[in-house]
């Protein structure tokens, strides 16, 4: 009874005080927090460096190294989704976006996995651009976007009114923004922070047998490599996400060039066979792997070979999101004037869909990209207006003066100073 009287045992206890609370007019229940020792304690996201979730549907992104082309994407590159960047005629700027992936990956301190056919990866990142991690870097970059000379005073230029409330594409540094870097193309990327990185490369010619090369099979075992190389890689780096890890969490950035070229092996310039193709066997398996794992990846594959519309089209169906580069170089384009300030057009194929019924569609439909002395941009596709002087249309004297004629019949039409155009 006494220990009723004075709530001694644990179970009255509680209730006396949920009693008193009541009395006072607060509430004795409290959320408690996990002690940062426990197990199964702190937060379920762990923060990694280099990435930040997504505002519509709160899929994890890394930078692609361009802010243009993370913009064009919805904020950036979901983290386990697959971009395909349909090589230019030429395979001269889909370099660049892959070697702007790679940079990124080294600065935010990323694993990479770099696969090639055509050059060894040990000699791809030594040609990765250099970044620009101080100010001093981004006014320098600011002034290569936005030259000014001195016989040119700086006014507002006067535009046609349709291009006048368009926004702006983020082509240039920003201090708010603290999601990817800038590079400068004319610059290598430092020797230190390629020392300091950790990189795994997987060389075509050294990792196929002599023995296996020519024959039909030859074609499954090149993409069977490749994909028994970054099935290694993901589990015995920790990147799949299936158990704890001891060490803290990072990302695995792939970049493979060149994939579905000749000299892979592969038919793709083939009409026949479409059925059974290595390359959309090999993008299925990879986007399993991807889905189940803390990494992103970079395809480049030149479109321009594929023979048959069918291969295209499952091509783009198993891959996440879709780039179409265009180079204006052999072309038509090249000697336009209205096309002198550009290099190329760029295509936004498919955009992924990520628990959503339906992808977000970007409103810019006319993009266009070009290669300067330090920075490659991507921009809306603005064609200059008709400055000139003359108006197409007939003049009111002119119209004054046929219209007798007009009235009088078709054969006055003929006698007449002025004939029809039809």
């Amino acid at each position: 009874m006494a220990a009723a009287a004075g709530c001694g045992s644990s179970s009255i206890s509680s209730r006396c005080g949920a009693s008193e609370a009541g009395r006072s007019g607060t509430t004795s229940f409290q959320r408690r927090g996990k002690a940062s020792g426990a197990a199964g304690g702190g937060p379920r996201l762990v923060s990694i460096a280099g990435t930040r979730p997504s505002v519509r549907n709160g899929q994890l992104l890394v930078s692609t190294g361009l802010p243009a082309l993370d913009q064009l994407l919805g904020g950036g590159l979901a983290v386990g989704t697959l971009l395909l960047i349909e090589e230019d005629k030429y395979n001269i700027y889909s370099p660049l976006l892959l070697k702007y992936f790679l940079a990124e990956g080294i600065v935010s301190g990323h694993t990479l996995l770099v696969a090639s056919a055509k050059e060894n990866p040990a000699n791809i990142l030594q040609e990765l651009p250099a970044p620009l991690l101080d100010d001093n870097g981004k006014k320098e970059l600011e002034d290569v976007r936005n030259p000014k000379t001195p016989e040119q005073p700086d006014t507002n230029m006067k535009i046609a009114w349709r291009y006048q409330l368009q926004p702006k594409m983020e082509v240039g540094p920003v201090s708010s923004s603290r999601f990817g870097h800038y590079y400068d193309v004319s610059k290598r990327i430092p020797q230190e922070l390629l020392e300091s990185s950790k990189w795994h490369g997987f060389f075509h010619p050294e990792h196929i047998p002599s023995d296996l090369k020519g024959e039909a099979c030859a074609v499954s075992c090149d993409y069977m490599k490749l994909l028994h190389f970054i099935q290694s890689v993901i589990y015995t780096e920790g990147f799949d996400g299936a158990g704890p890890q001891k060490k803290q969490k990072n990302i695995l950035r792939i970049g493979i060039q060149n994939l579905g070229s000749p000299l892979w092996g592969d038919n793709i310039c083939c009409t026949e066979n479409c059925d059974n193709h290595g390359l959309t066997k090999f993008l299925y398996v990879l986007r399993g792997l991807l889905r189940s794992s803390l990494s992103a990846c970079i395809i480049t594959v030149p479109a321009h070979l594929v023979q048959s519309k069918a291969i295209t089209t499952r091509v783009r169906n198993l891959s996440d999101t879709v780039v179409g580069l265009e180079s204006f170089i052999g072309s038509e384009r090249e000697t336009n004037p209205l096309y002198k300030d550009y290099h190329g057009l760029i295509h936004i194929r498919k955009i992924p869909r990520l628990n959503n019924l339906t992808c977000d569609e970007s409103d810019v439909k006319d993009l266009a990209f070009k290669l300067k002395r330090k920075l490659f941009t991507i921009e809306r596709l603005h064609l200059p207006p008709d400055l000139s002087d003359t108006v197409g249309r007939s003049s009111k004297q002119d119209l004054a003066e046929s219209a007798p004629l007009l009235g009088a019949g078709c054969g006055m039409m003929a006698a007449g100073k002025k004939h029809l155009d039809f």
